[in-house]
């Protein structure tokens, strides 16, 4: 009787390592393969441009450069169909790109206001000396 209930446990040691095996692979077997971020890469890519457009040469060099080497090097990842690579650095560049744009807003609109501040002390030293 004792040789019965051993066998009966190893069976159903047997069979629960079986049903978590065929669920592990059944889990595995439907994972989908990661598409290649064609979107990603465009939108990146549309960044970078609108950051180059916005002075980001002039007033955001490094920013820009970092933008454009990980562009480089997502394109490599795509030649490589390292998918999840490729999309990672097209993030990164996409974010490299619009930090790039909005730092050369931003210098470009102290610029103007440097200006303008210098129009009024100008204009108001004009107004002193014709006042005096």
């Amino acid at each position: 009787m004792k040789n019965f209930y051993l066998l009966k446990s190893y069976q159903i040691h047997r069979l629960v390592v079986f049903v978590a095996a065929a669920i592990f692979m059944a889990g595995c077997a439907s994972t989908p393969p990661t598409p290649a971020p064609t979107e990603q890469i465009a939108v990146s890519r549309s960044a970078i441009s609108s950051a180059i457009s916005a002075g980001g040469n002039e007033f955001a060099p490094v920013q820009v450069k970092a933008a454009m080497d990980k562009m480089e090097s997502a394109d490599k990842a795509m030649a490589d169909k390292n998918y999840v690579l490729a999309r990672r650095l097209a993030e990164e560049a996409q974010v490299d790109a619009k930090l790039a744009e909005t730092t050369a807003r931003a210098a470009k609109a102290q610029k103007s206001a440097d200006a303008l501040q210098e129009s009024n002390r100008v204009l108001r030293q004009e107004i002193d000396r014709k006042t005096k």
